[in-house]
């Protein structure tokens, strides 16, 4: 049967479903499926609408949930976080249990679910009388009932978008193969086509066969670690080294797994903690993100939204500038910033690692904030006794445009890198490492803002963020993040030059900062 497929077509060393032999197309075609399937995927879970929504959604929670600012941001960081919280959940099923295209699709039911139980209870309880929400008129109190249904059905939708995220990701570099060269080489810039593939919502008609064959692949049953690439073994965290030293107890067969551990066991366990110090860096680069979402928008909505000829434009719209930023530069990196780089540096032809992308993210993402709070202090100056909006919308621009390409940075290039340092085995785990710091970024953006309130809104005063922001200190709370920015890049800095990286047989992986 391998005779006919083709000069094409040539075999792969794994089996597809029903223990077929994987063929893989020599201009890459299983590359090209990977993407399509994965982008329209992502476009069905609305990833970009969860994502992009936060304006709106701080809008909603202050029009019909009658919360003040601080409180919306609060609320909406929470939502991030379990979203991106979930996103554990489904890498360890789609690891030890499910499997990765059972995870990325029994996921989809809850998300469904989610959005239908949303729909009915706001259009058929919270929006109440009819009309309310729109142009500043608040919605009639709602009973606590209707309160927990439009949470639970938030938190169902987080779970079913969430969840499948890690897999969504592991799928598509399943179907590369490491060993290919041309495979080897598209798989480097997988990770950013993925990404600009969802923020560009493109959605590709994808035919899928009714019988499943061909479109991914699972590895042999001869062995469990079959196919997957052996670590070397390292010295540090030497003490980890005690769980595979054979005693007089694991002379008895079978060795108990719970007291006699591999020694490739032992390595993945210090590959995993390895990055965490990195980690924890990416964590506090979130928090930024994640005030852009919801913040940015407020602070637009007390400026003049007012455009040519009295067109208005909605502030949670202007988040198109973070999106349309953040996908031209992931789409124009490989082809323009990276000859450029090498170009001004003038020596051996190399883009910046991993890391070093990620360090430059961060310093972006100071920048935005530093612009960000500049803005906000010319906004003031703009108010007059009347409170009229004054300054228009448009200077939000560049800190839009900065933060969209820090997140192009840091996003891209921490998939990347916990993707490529983390064992074969436990790919979803450093898929969901990235996404992980996204969610402690959303509670930890939380708690400063919750307690930048306790300590400002004292002594009868309003508070940085108060619920008028004409009576507040916004700009403050801008610098306070971009100080917090500069002390995590330093942190960052000194993390990754400490940092040594993981040591694969018969592959080498240029991470260095």
């Amino acid at each position: 049967m391998l005779s006919t497929c083709g000069p094409n077509f040539k075999t792969k060393g794994d089996v597809l479903y029903l223990s077929q032999p994987v063929l893989s197309y020599n201009n890459a075609y299983t590359y090209i499926i990977g993407v399509l399937l994965l982008a329209n995927s992502k476009s069905r879970t609305g990833y970009a609408c969860i994502r992009g929504s936060g304006g709106e959604f701080g809008f909603f929670s202050k029009s019909v949930l009658r919360q003040s600012n601080a409180e919306a941001a609060n609320t909406f960081s929470r939502w991030m976080g379990t979203k991106y919280l979930f996103s554990l959940m489904g890498a360890f099923l789609s690891d030890s249990y499910l499997g990765r295209y059972l995870t990325c699709v029994s996921f989809q039911v809850l998300y469904l679910i989610g959005l239908i139980a949303l729909s009915l209870v706001t259009q058929l309880s919270l929006l109440k009388p009819q009309g309310c929400g729109k142009l500043g008129q608040l919605c009639e109190p709602r009973s606590s009932a209707k309160t927990v249904i439009f949470y639970v059905a938030i938190y169902m939708i987080t779970l079913g978008n969430g969840a499948p995220e890690p897999a969504f990701a592991a799928f598509g570099t399943d179907q590369l193969d490491e060993e290919d060269n041309t495979e080897k080489n598209l798989r480097i810039h997988f990770t950013a086509i993925f990404i600009a593939c969802i923020l560009l919502a493109l959605v590709w008609d994808v035919s899928v066969p009714s019988n499943g064959e061909g479109l991914y692949e699972v590895e042999r049953k001869q062995g469990k670690n079959n196919g997957v690439r052996r670590i070397l073994h390292t010295n540090g965290f030497k003490y980890l080294d005690r769980a595979a030293i054979i005693t007089l107890v694991d002379m008895v067969k079978p060795a108990n797994p719970w007291h006699l551990c591999t020694i490739t066991q032992v390595v993945e366990v210090k590959s995993i903690l390895k990055l965490l110090p990195i980690w924890f860096c990416t964590v506090l680069s979130s928090v930024v993100f994640i005030q852009m979402l919801s913040l940015f928008a407020e602070q637009g909505a007390a400026m003049n939204t007012t455009a040519i000829s009295n067109f208005h434009i909605p502030p949670a719209s202007m988040f198109a500038f973070d999106i349309i930023s953040t996908s031209t530069f992931i789409l124009l990196y490989d082809k323009l910033i990276v000859p450029l780089y090498i170009k001004v540096r003038k020596r051996e032809p190399k883009p910046p690692s991993e890391l070093q992308r990620i360090g430059i993210g961060i310093a972006m993402a100071m920048a935005s904030m530093i612009i960000a709070a500049i803005v906000e202090q010319q906004r003031l100056k703009h108010v007059d006794s009347k409170n009229t909006r004054g300054l228009s919308i448009f200077w939000q621009i560049p800190q839009y445009v900065l933060v969209g390409v820090s997140e192009a940075f840091v996003y891209v290039a921490q998939m990347e890198f916990f993707a490529t340092q983390t064992p074969d085995g436990l790919k979803s785990l450093g898929i969901v490492l990235s996404m992980s710091s996204s969610a402690m970024g959303s509670y930890i953006c939380s708690i400063i803002l919750t307690t930048v309130m306790a300590i400002t809104s004292t002594n009868r005063e309003v508070g940085w963020v108060p619920p008028n922001l004409n009576d507040g200190y916004l700009d403050r709370y801008f610098f306070l993040l971009a100080a917090l920015a500069a002390i995590n890049l330093v942190l960052f800095v000194i993390c990754a030059k400490r940092y040594s990286p993981t040591s694969f047989e018969n592959h080498y992986s240029r991470t260095g900062f």
